[in-house]
């Protein structure tokens, strides 16, 4: 008995205590665009694209975002021919996620010929073809053909004068954000493909034949025509073995810097470059009155569960109504959670599968009553009557909750934008459901059974059994 109070004791303190943790932390659900609003993007190809780039561009775009992180169920359809309109629901950097969607990805590794000091190229006011008169840099970048891009390193910027690339991004098989103990700094640490391996080695010994400090023993590392790195060729001969890394440099924000660019690289580049032609914030297409309608709606309709509850099952009612709290706290927290951790966003679908599950739980519960009233009937001690009615209950409980589960994997699976959300809501609150099933309701009939109010009384389990 005094196992059974400590455990339930500790299972409501997880609950209802993890709950005004994540709430005092400011853990609460993200809402979807439906339910918050957010961000459009319209991205617009080139005319005469072939519309399955289109399609192939799109579920990159939705792989980048989901991975970036801060944003969860973005809406991306395809408008037309060759628009693909992007939304995104409010995010704490919309920017980073926009550069994310529109970025091609377009990388070249290249050898620098020469770096002039200052932001300045030295064909500045020549009026030379495909360089900016102003700037001296080259206007439109072709990584087949010599340029001048600007380099805006810490040590001060520099024009680099590149020569064509020797490697490009489709030679990097797998991108991933490392920290380098060695210069305490971010870097992306790149797998190479075989014909990758080769090219790089080639690259690096030709760089490697100047001495150290000379420009030329660089590599330019250029994506979509910004020189994002420009490290020196350390190792004599060059490098081998099919791996390099990209130092980004340390800091603050050089973490996030060095997770964007092995996003872009890991997924490929987009077989699409994209025209940013719009950005613009979108309100909620439901809006907070609606958002809040349906909660008091949702209350109400729980108010009457839990007197249906109560007027049938008496004193089990009540443990029932107890049990929803917990269920309630503990999906409230997992939404919390997972919404600061992974970026999931609660839609109005999400919802919709939220007061479903409820509906299971509330099954759950019904069933195992009605169990234990069969066996109180059939001359059981109450006690036993519970140990036994959970036992025959949780096989039916299991059933159906399989059934559920399995319903939300193929949604999940098979399904794409707001479905998802009612996928996931739906089998996180199945999986909560046989989990408080055990820790839960059977703690507390076993101990209910066991006091006056299992067998003493019109309000008691007895009671209801007659």
């Amino acid at each position: 008995m005094t196992r059974r109070v400590v455990g339930l004791v500790v299972v409501l303190a997880i609950a209802w205590g993890g709950l005004a943790a994540t709430m005092a932390l400011g853990l609460t659900p993200r809402l979807g665009l439906d339910l918050q609003g957010g961000t459009a993007v319209v991205l617009t190809a080139p005319e005469g694209t072939d519309p399955d780039l289109v399609e192939v561009s799109v579920d990159i775009m939705t792989r980048r975002i989901e991975d970036i992180g801060g944003v969860q169920e973005p809406d991306i359809a395809i408008s037309g021919d060759n628009t693909v309109v992007v939304q995104l629901p409010g995010v704490e950097d919309e920017q980073r996620a926009i550069e994310a969607v529109g970025q091609t990805g377009d990388l070249s590794f290249r050898p620098v010929l020469d770096a002039i000091p200052g932001e300045i190229g030295p064909l500045a006011g020549t009026n030379t073809p495909e360089i900016n008169d102003a700037t001296g840099l080259t206007i439109k970048d072709d990584i087949n053909d010599e340029a001048y891009l600007l380099y805006p390193a810490d040590f001060g910027s520099q024009v680099l004068f590149l020569g064509p690339a020797g490697m490009v991004g489709e030679d990097v098989a797998d991108a991933v954000p490392v920290f380098d103990t060695q210069s305490a700094g971010w870097a992306v640490s790149l797998e190479l493909t075989s014909e990758g391996a080769v090219l790089f080695e080639q690259l690096t010994a030709e760089a490697a034949r100047y001495p150290l400090g000379d420009p030329r023993r660089q590599i330019a590392i250029v994506l979509d025509g910004l020189v994002i790195s420009a490290p020196q060729v350390i190792p004599e001969g060059g490098i081998s073995g099919g791996r390099a890394s990209i130092s980004v440099g340390a800091g603050e924000d050089v973490q996030q810097e060095a997770n964007d660019l092995a996003v872009v690289l890991r997924y490929g580049s987009l077989p699409v470059a994209f025209e940013i032609s719009a950005v613009q914030k979108i309100s909620a297409t439901l809006g907070s009155d609606s958002l809040q309608a349906g909660i008091i709606a949702g209350l109400l309709g729980l108010g009457l569960v839990a007197i249906v509850l109560v007027l049938i099952y008496r004193s089990l009612g009540l443990l029932a109504i107890v049990g929803l709290t917990v269920f309630g706290s503990l999906l409230l927290t997992l939404f919390g959670l997972l919404g600061k951790l992974q970026g999931l966003t609660l839609t109005l679908a999400g919802i919709t599968g939220i007061i479903v599950s409820i509906g299971i739980t509330t099954d759950s519960y019904i069933v195992f009553y009605e169990r234990v009233k069969e066996k109180v009937r059939d001359g059981h001690e109450i006690d036993e009557a519970a140990e036994e009615g959970f036992r025959l209950a949780y096989r039916t409980i299991l059933t159906a909750d399989t059934v559920s589960l399995l319903a939300a994997a193929l949604l999940w699976v098979l399904a794409v934008g707001a479905v998802k959300g009612f996928a996931l809501a739906l089998g996180l609150a199945t999986i909560l459901d046989l989990i408080i099933a055990k820790v839960y309701t059977r703690r507390a009939v076993g101990i209910l059974a066991r006091t006056s109010l299992g067998s003493g009384g019109w309000f008691s389990i007895k009671g209801a059994a007659r």
